[in-house]
């Protein structure tokens, strides 16, 4: 990842930083428990004085958790999609390429990165990754058109697996829907004039 990209180390941020509006900001806590594999508006904000001593994350930049209780948590990350700069800081470190942004993100949660990121995990009760140790993993570099393909098909399985209105809860509701139709055509009968 190394040679197609640049990982940089965030600091600084913290949760007691945390305001009602100002600066967007991802907290590296906020990558393992309320992103997923995009975002384009962020939970949390920073006041503007403290966003210009952060780090900065810009479109297109991916933005991971260098810090975890386990090594599923470290590596967790997201693509920022959103228009304006945010920033992060300790324990998350931004990596700028000229990939499809989604298409890293989506990597970054295949067992293929978890088996290399494993290996360069330390750490007892939390665990940590370097930013030179990131570098070395290796990742597939299909050209652009093809990444933006295989990133069409995994949002369309995304999206039938996680969106309540379009995935999985709405095709279970037309089955049941298509259910009860056939239920009731094949058990509904006009009564019989004949005597049984």
């Amino acid at each position: 990842m190394g040679e197609i990209g640049k990982f940089i180390r965030g600091n600084g941020l913290q949760k007691k930083d945390f305001r009602d509006s100002g600066v967007g900001c991802i907290h590296y806590g906020q990558i393992y428990t309320h992103y997923g594999t995009s975002a384009t508006k962020t939970k949390s904000f920073v006041s503007p004085e403290l966003a210009k001593k952060l780090l900065q994350i810009e479109t297109g930049d991916i933005v991971m958790a260098c810090t975890g209780e386990n090594v599923e948590d470290i590596g967790k990350a997201v693509a920022w999609l959103g228009k304006d700069n945010i920033v992060t800081g300790g324990h998350s470190v931004v990596y700028k390429h000229n990939q499809n942004a989604k298409y890293i993100s989506y990597f970054m949660q295949t067992n293929l990165f978890f088996k290399q990121k494993k290996k360069y995990a330390y750490g007892a009760k939390v665990i940590d990754i370097k930013t030179d140790d990131l570098a070395k993993i290796q990742i597939p570099v299909p050209p652009l058109e093809l990444q933006e393909k295989i990133v069409s098909i995994l949002d369309r399985f995304e999206t039938l697996v996680n969106d309540l209105t379009e995935g999985l809860p709405a095709e279970i509701a037309a089955s049941r829907e298509r259910y009860e139709y056939f239920r009731n055509r094949l058990l509904s009968f006009k009564p019989s004039t004949e005597k049984i």
